[in-house]
């Protein structure tokens, strides 16, 4: 009995949509099995690269190791980078040499030792009427007759000529501050006072004078600086007769 070619025709084309169907569930499988070997936040990877791309809004980037460069996929890059995004694949983009973090290529927001960073650049020196702050590496303007400030309105240094007070410069101390000439500082005032007086102490006979003598205390308050006696005093002495003992006593 003949079978007809049509159906032939049938069977042919039924076999191969079964080893479609399989190699699609072969390849699927080899795929879900090297996703779960891939560090997180990759979706492909090989053994030897690393991440060969990422997952949805994870940034892409190629990190050292050793001689050879792996991929990566991170949630936000790296210092010294700026994170990239495009329809096909978010990067990380290395900032300028002398920028240490940016927002974008053209935009600085922190410079390496020895630049100052004004308007989104990195400069060598700043401009006239600002200040190269070493410390926050950055343009600043001081207050009038600083040296050094940390922020806009905080100095840390003046004038030679001038005192600090709350990070102002003064030429002059303010009311209720005295100047440090040492320190170049105003410092507050303190008036100087005194305690009670204490009991007068005994009569004591001091050896190559003739009289006696007895004395008294009083602690100073609030003492800070030169001695307070030249203030107002702060001990007595007054002379004292020693009463003899009457005769027949032992």
């Amino acid at each position: 009995m003949r079978i007809p070619l049509l159906f032939i025709w049938i069977l042919h084309f039924m076999d191969l949509a079964r080893g479609s169907d399989n190699s699609k569930i072969l390849r699927y499988r080899r795929s879900s099995s090297v996703s779960r070997l891939c560090p997180a936040g990759c979706a492909s990877c090989s053994a030897l690269n690393g991440c060969l791309s990422c997952k949805p809004r994870l940034f892409f980037h190629l990190e050292l190791d050793g001689m050879r460069q792996r991929g990566t996929c991170l949630s936000s890059c790296p210092r010294g980078h700026y994170g990239k995004r495009s329809p096909h694949i978010n990067t990380c983009p290395r900032c300028r040499e002398d920028c240490a973090f940016c927002f974008s290529e053209t935009f600085c927001t922190r410079c390496h030792p020895g630049h100052f960073l004004f308007r989104g650049k990195c400069e060598n020196s700043c401009p006239n009427g600002l200040t190269a702050n070493t410390a926050l590496r950055e343009c600043t303007e001081c207050p009038v007759g600083c040296e050094v400030c940390v922020r806009r309105n905080e100095c840390v240094r003046c004038r030679a000529d001038l005192y600090i007070l709350h990070g102002q410069c003064h030429h002059n101390c303010p009311s209720g501050s005295e100047p440090d000439v040492q320190l170049m500082q105003c410092i507050p005032q303190v008036q100087c006072g005194v305690g009670e007086w204490t009991e007068w102490g005994p009569c004591i006979r001091k050896k190559n004078l003739w009289d006696n003598r007895m004395g008294r205390r009083r602690a100073p308050v609030n003492f800070r600086g030169p001695g307070v006696s030249a203030v107002t005093a702060v001990s007595e002495i007054r002379k004292c007769v020693i009463k003899k003992r009457p005769s027949g006593l032992s």
